[in-house]
């Protein structure tokens, strides 16, 4: 990693109540769900992080807010990643769709809305992508039974 990277994004980011920190061997930066976009936009255009890799969620029941959902950004004029963490409720899970800034986002994000039930707003298409139609609830959230049935569905030809 360049030596001067991290110094230079954990001042430019500290003046908005963003934290970054190096974790892990790779940079790691807290953020507030409100600046999500502000925050990928500036990765993006400033600092050369220009491959999204994925979102996924991670599931704190027993916390306030419930959930962390985590990005992973790679540049690749530096060859190092980020990884974006801004936290969301249990009962109003929603965040900014990244689509706009990458398109690839638009399936990984139907992905982590399928499996842990966060929304994107702005994303118009969080139809199942591995599930399938009727399936009910969220199966990596940590409060789905395991051993619960889900409804027949009818087979099609």
């Amino acid at each position: 990693m360049p030596d001067d990277l991290l110094e230079r994004l954990r001042s430019r980011l500290a003046d908005e109540g963003r934290e970054a920190t190096f974790a892990h061997g790779l940079l790691a930066v807290q953020i507030p769900r409100e600046a999500l976009l502000d925050t990928v936009k500036l990765l993006k255009d400033g600092f050369g992080f220009d491959l999204f890799l994925d979102v996924t969620a991670v599931d704190w029941p027993g916390r306030d807010p419930r959930f962390d959902v985590v990005y992973h950004l790679y540049s690749t004029r530096d060859h190092v990643r980020v990884r974006l963490k801004t936290a969301v409720s249990g009962t109003d899970p929603v965040v900014d769709t990244l689509v706009p800034l990458f398109g690839a986002a638009a399936y990984m994000e139907r992905e982590c809305h399928d499996m842990l039930g966060i929304r994107f707003r702005g994303n118009d298409d969080l139809r199942p992508i591995l599930l399938y139609e009727g399936f009910e609830g969220h199966p990596l959230r940590k409060d789905y039974p395991k051993e619960r049935e889900q409804p027949l569905v009818r087979y099609r030809e």
